[in-house]
């Protein structure tokens, strides 16, 4: 561990000084033969997530068919989905790799903010998302006025600058606290609640701040999509015919599937108190939101979605002449 030479504050006390300045991330070394395992299993993840939405910003990039208000989002979600895995994965397999991972103390806040950055982003995200299927659904006639190219964009900024405020205000507050020791980070990256644990100052603003984040991002996010995916579903079921029903039904499912995929893993992590922290379960649910679920989005995007494999061979086939 490395120390600032001083005086050490109060214990009460909130001060600039940080104490302690090399954190130990703990990962999975509690599980010593489980180590090459995980490895092979997260670089398999990350390779995939970090290939699979590249090839989705491209496909949405590059293809005339796609450019419209809902691969725009897709697009964006991709980009979030690289920034939150390739912020938390690298760091993972290094422990994995190695008998002991620490990182720096600005390295943990570089972390942090980059991952609730992603994060937030991706659950504001994944309502406009829903809004959008909602509005082509419900109100087919007046989806091309509503959902303009300048309103999407507008939405997008938005949602990346709100969300870039609220990891600053986070990450600003826990630069703010006192480390004092000890400096193992009961996890496998950098987050609120193991960091709140190793405190030696005041942590109730922070755990303030975190609790409307989460009624916020979380809670009020899931209400909305919830609300716009029954208006769907009760739309959908006025189709008198089965056709009518498929079609309308299959521009939605995937969303669908990543909306149900993304917030069980979040909402399984964070809507509990600090106090609760429990790491195993922490840990496990890490692995879904910043591993499996953006592996599983592209592929589910791509799978099940006629225009997205359309485009993506279109684009294969021009790069083999």
């Amino acid at each position: 561990m490395e120390w600032h030479v001083g005086t050490p504050p109060s214990w009460g006390a909130r001060s600039n000084q940080t104490l302690v300045t090399t954190f130990v991330l703990q990962g999975f070394t509690e599980h010593p033969g489980l180590r090459m395992p995980l490895f092979g299993c997260i670089l398999s993840l990350y390779a995939i997530a970090f290939m699979g939405n590249a090839v989705i910003i491209a496909v949405v990039s590059c293809s005339t068919s796609l450019h419209s208000p809902m691969y725009f989002f897709l697009s964006h979600l991709a980009t979030m989905d690289v920034v939150c895995t390739s912020s938390v994965l690298p760091k993972a397999l290094t422990g994995l790799a190695s008998d002991k991972n620490t990182i720096s103390f600005s390295g943990c806040m570089a972390q942090l903010f980059f991952l609730i950055w992603s994060g937030s982003s991706e659950l504001l995200l994944l309502t406009v998302m829903a809004y959008d299927r909602y509005v082509a659904i419900c109100h087919p006639l007046h989806y091309s006025s509503r959902m303009s190219l300048l309103l999407c964009r507008a939405l997008a900024v938005g949602v990346w600058a709100v969300c870039a405020i609220n990891a600053s205000v986070h990450t600003g507050l826990m630069v703010q606290l006192s480390f004092c020791g000890p400096n193992v980070i009961t996890h496998f990256f950098c987050e609120i609640p193991p960091l709140l644990l190793l405190s030696c100052s005041s942590t109730l603003v922070n755990r303030i701040m975190t609790l409307l984040a989460d009624a916020f991002f979380a809670v009020m996010t899931f209400l909305l999509t919830l609300a716009s995916y029954g208006c769907v579903i009760t739309s959908i079921l006025r189709i008198r015919s089965a056709e009518g029903k498929r079609r309308a039904f299959s521009t939605c499912s995937s969303h669908l599937i990543v909306v149900s995929v993304y917030y069980s893993a979040v909402l399984y992590a964070y809507i509990s108190p600090a106090s609760s922290y429990g790491p195993e379960r922490n840990k496990v649910s890490g692995v879904l939101y910043t591993a499996l679920s953006p592996t599983l989005n592209p592929i589910i995007y791509s799978l099940r979605n006629r225009e997205v494999k359309h485009a993506l061979r279109t684009l294969t086939s021009l790069l083999r002449r």
